[in-house]
């Protein structure tokens, strides 16, 4: 059997949202029940400030590692390695920036079908960057959403953002003027951004809301103000051991008695997916889910984009000896 090489265009066309999320959950299921194995990111940083980051993990059936090279220059380059468990076959080489977009959206689709409110209808996104549409197509995919509201610091961005949603998504996509305006009184709330500052203010956040935080995962970037964090009712992260490393939103709010990442108000997401801890128990609650993402996700989509292109005959076949 020969390898596969995938491209990104392969990615998008095999890997649809709605299948994705349903993969996040038995990704984490898997990883509830010990089935699925999980290692962090890792970064190898140079003096030129290209930086090589990787992970690796199990699903249980597949396994391998991202790795992607990046540059704040000169952008980012993806792969992914996909192995079979049972004898270590290499499977596929797999463009993965398109694949760590759709993750990552329906991971926080995930976690929003477990923590937002029933009826929560109203959407803030700040961000209108290349996360930021996935972001909004799981949301789509889990609440019946009806009022969308983008705020970035770009306002052209954020305009062709809102028209371009709108027009793929079929539900009216607002730009807002500030951040304020765009947040305040949504139900649901996405952060999906590059600061190292917080984007929001607590003030602005009602009772009942949930969070979605992903666009950080580095120790002293933060896109949640202390405030904020030390009023959500219920954190959880994709994974303590890597939250531990990589949630700057968390470690610079935490106070001394929650730094052991003990504290019952702060969970994994495997938790609430296998049902050991329910998410919401009350409507004014706030909940945050803290996103950095983890290997496990990767793999278990990844596995998905190969079986379905072997199906289908897509792909080209690289030499492996």
């Amino acid at each position: 059997m020969s390898m596969l090489y995938l491209t990104e265009k392969d990615v998008r066309d095999l890997l649809p949202m709605r299948v994705c999320i349903d993969l996040m959950q038995t990704a984490f299921e898997r990883l509830a029940s010990g089935e699925a194995i999980n290692q962090p990111r890792r970064r190898l940083i140079l003096p030129t400030g290209s930086v090589l980051h990787y992970m690796a993990a199990s699903d249980g059936q597949h396994y391998g590692a991202k790795i992607y090279a990046t540059n704040p220059r000169h952008g980012a380059h993806f792969l992914f390695l996909l192995y079979r468990a049972a004898d270590a076959e290499p499977l596929a080489i797999i463009e993965a920036n398109h694949l760590g977009q759709i993750r990552t959206g329906a991971a926080s689709g995930l976690a929003t079908k477990f923590m937002a409110r029933e009826d929560a209808a109203t959407l803030a996104i700040i961000g209108s960057g290349f996360q930021a549409r996935t972001q909004l197509e799981a949301m789509l995919a889990v609440r019946q959403i009806s009022d969308v509201r983008v705020w970035s610091r770009d306002a052209s961005k954020r305009a062709s953002f809102a028209k371009e949603t709108t027009e793929r998504f079929g539900v009216t996509v607002h730009a807002a003027e500030t951040a304020e305006q765009a947040v305040r009184g949504a139900l649901i709330v996405v952060t999906a951004t590059y600061a190292k500052e917080p984007v929001l203010a607590s003030e602005w956040i009602e009772p009942g809301t949930h969070i979605n935080a992903m666009g950080s995962n580095q120790e002293y970037r933060r896109e949640i103000p202390d405030e904020l964090v030390q009023r959500a009712d219920l954190i959880v992260v994709d994974s303590i051991e890597q939250a531990r490393m990589e949630s700057g939103d968390l470690l610079m709010a935490l106070d001394d008695a929650e730094r052991d990442w003990n504290s019952p108000r702060i969970v994994e997401l495997k938790d609430v997916v296998a049902g050991r801890v329910q998410a919401r128990t009350a409507p004014k609650q706030i909940t945050l889910f803290k996103s950095n993402g983890l290997a496990v996700e990767d793999v278990i989509a990844a596995a998905f984009v190969y079986e379905r292109a072997r199906a289908a005959g897509i792909g080209d076949p690289v030499p492996h000896s």
